[in-house]
């Protein structure tokens, strides 16, 4: 067997200089010659040290100082021991030594590995070549000219990880995507320390173009940590930034961690031109809970604003609904007509639309009886058009409708012809409330026509009264009115509570639902529970309390709306240089807010009745009243008669007497003290000023 040249010339070295080694600190210790022998140990020493110190190839590179380090002790032996009988053996030894082990060529060669001194030398076994990898994976293009130049270039690289490249897999249509399969340069060992970055420098492409992916053991092919499949792809990673597929722009923008639905993966995107909506369905996998939606992020992913209200999400268990509109929803006008707020079997009815296109219902009674009604909004949110809708809904049903209001107003007035029983004020609000508690006296008593006493539901059969809506308008003003608010309260919360069985609805509608604002917790509730609350137009500090009162969880209460659904005009920047003043916000927002059916609210428009054009055709041409039986009992109580007149002696309990008599002495009938005050709060005229206060003060004291 042939010597390497590298070994041979290494021996020759070894032998030429022992006797340089021997002679040297014998004849001239201070010599040139025994100076460069003893400068060679040192740097020989350093070099071990710094060996010792590193974490990588401690062995290999302490062989290869050995030499330089072994012969520094052969001349310190030399210079300290008399005679030349040892310093010619020693250094006889050091040349056989080196040229048996000649550790300098054999260290140099690559990925040599120092044996241990204490193991046994192994006996060499054949290197068993790589199995060769099935036709599926690419291995018919081992010998071409792409693979040859993927191994260039590892090779130029070192061979990262001390891997070999097995075979290159050339993605079709592409010019320089390709899978490799790689194994450990030494079999038995697994492939540690390969990172993205090294494949990424060898083949100059980024970092994030590049995946490492483990090898499964196959027929014909070992797997497992001494196996590494990668992924080369610059030319699919260009094309997916700058023209994704919708699959790949929802996983990179979308889906992915830290993205505004994480851990989603798209399903389909489908366009519907008729109504100018785009949708996108996405699941997230059943394991990982509820989707986690960032609406700001997911708009801006989208390129829109989330106040625009343009952007609406529906989670239906573990999928999602992103509805993208073209234009606003909310900032539609929906018409309201007949066969919206017609009634259907089970007694719901259009109110308006919610965000995503669907039809938002209410209903005019539930499985529970008559159903209440809640209704939320500021002045100018659209409360009256509400109410307005709902009142044509009982009417086209068949109801009674009763409606009173705190305040009057035209559209409230409008409204009032075609309800059986309208009227204003909280003295008006307290007599209609105490017909309704004599009511539900009055119908418990009434036989049907199996001549028992039922519940009222809305599929009752031989039912002998109507169903009765009665509609409190200002609520909490009359509430809180000296006189009657009290029993206004107590009144309605004991229709609250029972009503609903004797087809007896309550729809109370204001600006606030706060206990602390004059309603009561249990009325709260019970219209709570026995109704679908609206919320129009909440001022963005009172969205979390406002739905924290009506028992709606942390995590489901809605973000504030925009105070306009209209797109900004855009040329701000010319404006400014022009010193033009900005256009005036668009405010669209009335009629806008949320429905709250279930545990969590939805976005909605509620449909608009045009009261300038007349609203008659959303009634119908008859108004429902109450039976003949039912009136009869209420004027024997004492209790129908008309609600507008002033109040009757005895009529909120027993007139006392005055301390004077009349200043005549005609000794006629006297009032009472609370309605004398009544009838003078009625005579003076509203006090709106300070001026007029101190006025007041001075005619009640005779100043």
């Amino acid at each position: 067997m042939s010597i390497p040249r590298s070994v041979a010339l290494e021996r020759a070295a070894y032998t030429l200089t022992a006797p340089v080694l021997a002679a040297a600190p014998n004849l001239a210790p201070d010599g040139a010659v025994n100076t460069i022998v003893l400068l060679a140990g040192a740097a020989g020493v350093g070099g071990t040290l710094l060996a010792v110190k590193e974490t990588e190839g401690t062995g290999r590179k302490i062989m290869r100082w050995s030499p330089a380090v072994s012969a520094l002790a052969v001349d310190i032996t030399a210079m300290t021991t008399p005679g030349w009988g040892w310093d010619v053996a020693l250094a006889a030894a050091w040349a056989a030594a080196g040229s048996v082990i000649a550790p300098l060529s054999r260290t140099t060669r690559r990925r040599f590995r120092p044996a241990l001194a204490a193991a046994p030398a192994p006996q060499l076994q054949p290197t068993p070549r790589p199995a060769p990898a099935p036709p599926s994976v690419g291995a018919h293009l081992d010998g071409d000219d792409f693979t040859r130049g993927v191994r260039h270039l590892w090779d130029r690289a070192g061979d990262p990880g001390q891997t070999t490249v097995v075979h290159v897999d050339r993605h079709p249509g592409t010019t320089h995507d390709f899978t490799m399969l790689l194994r450990a340069t030494e079999p038995g060992r697994p492939i540690t320390g390969l990172t993205e970055a090294a494949v990424a420098a060898a083949f100059g492409v980024p970092e994030t173009d590049v995946v490492l992916r483990p090898v499964t053991r196959t027929a014909g092919r070992e797997g497992g940590p001494g196996w590494l499949e990668v992924n080369v792809t610059p030319d699919t990673a260009e094309r997916r930034r700058t023209k994704p597929t919708d699959a790949e722009w929802w996983a990179d923008r979308i889906g992915a961690k830290g993205g505004p639905i994480p851990g989603s993966v798209f399903v389909k995107k489908v366009r519907d031109t008729q109504r100018q909506v785009t949708h996108y369905i996405a699941q997230v996998p059943d394991e990982m809970g509820a989707p986690r939606v960032n609406q700001h992020a997911l708009a801006a992913a989208l390129r829109t604003k989330y106040d625009e209200g343009r952007l609406f999400i529906t989670v239906d268990g573990s999928q999602i609904l992103v509805s993208l509109w073209d234009t606003s929803p909310l900032a539609q006008v929906f018409p309201a007509t007949r066969e919206l707020l017609t009634p259907d079997a089970d007694g719901r009815w259009v109110t308006g639309y919610l965000g995503n296109g669907q039809p938002a219902r209410n209903r005019v009674y539930t499985d529970r009886g008559a159903a209440h009604g809640l209704y939320v909004a500021p002045s100018g949110g659209g409360k009256t058009q509400l109410m307005a809708l709902s009142v044509a809904a009982d009417a086209l049903y068949g109801a009674v409708v009763w409606l009173a209001t705190e305040a009057p107003d035209e559209k409230t007035a409008a409204l009032g012809r075609h309800t059986d029983r309208y009227g204003v004020g909280a003295l008006y609000m307290v007599r209609l409330l105490r017909a309704l508690d004599a009511l539900m006296e009055i119908r418990g008593t009434m036989p049907w026509e199996d001549g028992q006493v039922h519940e009222w539901s809305g599929n009752a059969v031989g039912c002998p009264y109507r169903l009765l809506s009665a509609y409190l308008d200002e609520f909490l003003s009359a509430a809180r009115h000296g006189d009657y608010g009290t029993e206004i309260m107590d009144l309605a919360e004991r229709v609250s509570v029972k009503g609903r069985k004797y087809g007896i609805g309550i729809k109370v509608a204001g600006q606030s639902i706060y206990v602390q604002d004059g309603f009561t917790q249990l009325l709260c509730e019970n219209l709570r529970e026995n109704c679908i609350p609206i919320v129009l137009k909440v001022a963005p500090k009172k969205v979390t309390a406002m739905f924290t009162a009506l028992g709606i969880p942390p995590e489901y209460i809605p973000e504030p709306l925009p105070r306009s659904f209209s797109p900004a005009e855009k040329g701000r920047i010319e404006r400014v240089m022009r010193g033009e003043p900005e256009p005036p916000a668009d405010s669209n927002t009335g009629g806008a807010g949320w429905i709250v059916e279930a545990k969590q609210p939805d976005v909605l428009r509620t449909l608009f009745m045009d009261f300038t054009a007349g609203i008659d055709d959303c009634f119908p041409d008859a108004v429902a009243t109450l039976t003949d039986h039912e009136i009869r009992e209420l004027q024997a109580r004492e209790l129908w008669f008309d609600w507008t007149e002033p109040p009757r002696p005895g009529e909120f309990g027993p007139e006392p007497a005055d301390e004077d008599e009349d200043e005549d002495g005609s000794g006629g009938p006297r009032k009472s003290r609370s309605s004398r005050a009544r009838q003078d709060e009625a005579d003076r005229d509203p006090i709106t000023s300070p001026r007029q206060a101190l006025e007041a003060i001075k005619s009640l004291t005779g100043a």
